[in-house]
């Protein structure tokens, strides 16, 4: 359990953090590393599917890179629920640095998050199941195996946003 104690004027005991929730955050953190990987490795050319990637716009390459990169920032934040960043401004936010965050500040968006996330995942999958292969059975493999883990950010970013919350929650009535 990790604990910390994120003002001492602010709470009376330290809050402590299950185990379990820092380990699913620190996963969760990391399950969009091999997706963003797969179409990283399609705009610079891989042969990772039957069409031409060369064809691509730079437009379109650029989108891309650019799902990657706000896929992988989405999920880091999950570590704010089990970081005391995600508790207490940081000082050096202009203005508000140092302040208490509302739990329902990280709460809702995290909800929403996930329930977008799970929704994504269903119609992911059933599109992937209905829809002709992108490729070989080693290119369509190498797809299906660098996404699977996104199945599981919806759900473990679920569990860890209800973490925070219960947490949050019994901090308020202290």
């Amino acid at each position: 359990m990790t604990t910390y104690a994120p003002r001492a004027s602010a709470l009376a005991r330290p809050l402590t953090v299950p185990r379990w929730a820092t380990v699913a955050a620190h996963i969760t953190a990391c399950l969009t590393i091999p997706s963003g990987l797969w179409r990283i490795a399609l705009v610079v050319g891989l042969p990772l599917t039957k069409y031409d990637t060369s064809l691509v716009p730079v437009r379109e390459r650029l989108y891309i890179v650019s799902l990657s990169l706000v896929a992988e920032i989405l999920a880091v934040l999950t570590l704010g629920l089990v970081q005391p960043w995600g508790e207490v401004m940081p000082r050096w936010v202009p203005l508000l640095g140092g302040r208490r965050i509302p739990p329902l500040a990280a709460v809702i968006p995290a909800s929403l998050g996930s329930v977008a996330l799970v929704a994504l995942s269903i119609f992911a999958t059933y599109n992937l199941t209905i829809r002709e292969p992108l490729g070989t059975p080693i290119q369509q493999g190498l797809l299906i195996a660098c996404y699977v883990p996104l199945l599981a950010w919806g759900p473990m970013l679920a569990a860890v946003t209800v973490a925070y919350y219960r947490r949050r929650r019994a901090e308020v009535r202290l």
